[in-house]
């Protein structure tokens, strides 16, 4: 059974840092394109970060402007797991985390696109003082 599990949300004041991660039961996990999505309250969801497949442009990572230089994403293929860490949070980084996973579409492209095949349920994270 496919699965995507989101993992490492919670409250954290502003500045704070925190670590998600989402493990991954996805047969060929190293060809899959890997990313990270939010969803705030009464908002849309929106693209976070993406990490390539292996091949060419293996592990080559993709930010939100409004993450840049904040947060990091990577992959460990061997453990099938992807991993966002948070940086000096903000209050506008509250919202539902969501890992997604992609076979067809590049990770260079997923910024125009959440129509993404594997998705997983969620973990909430909170910044708030």
């Amino acid at each position: 059974q496919v699965q995507l599990v989101e993992s490492g949300g919670g409250l954290v004041q502003p500045g704070g840092s925190l670590s998600l991660s989402c493990a991954a039961s996805i047969p060929a996990f190293s060809n899959l394109a890997m990313g990270w999505f939010r969803q705030a309250p009464g908002k849309e969801r929106e693209f976070v970060a993406s990490i390539s497949w292996t091949g060419a442009n293996e592990g080559r990572t993709y930010y939100a402007d409004s993450v840049k230089d904040r947060f990091t994403i990577s992959r460990d293929n061997a453990n099938s797991a992807l991993y966002l860490q948070m940086n000096n949070l903000k209050p506008e980084d509250t919202a539902v985390y969501y890992c997604a996973a992609d076979s067809s579409i590049p990770a260079t492209s997923w910024a125009r696109t959440g129509k993404l095949h594997y998705w997983g349920q969620g973990t909430q994270v909170t910044v708030s003082s």
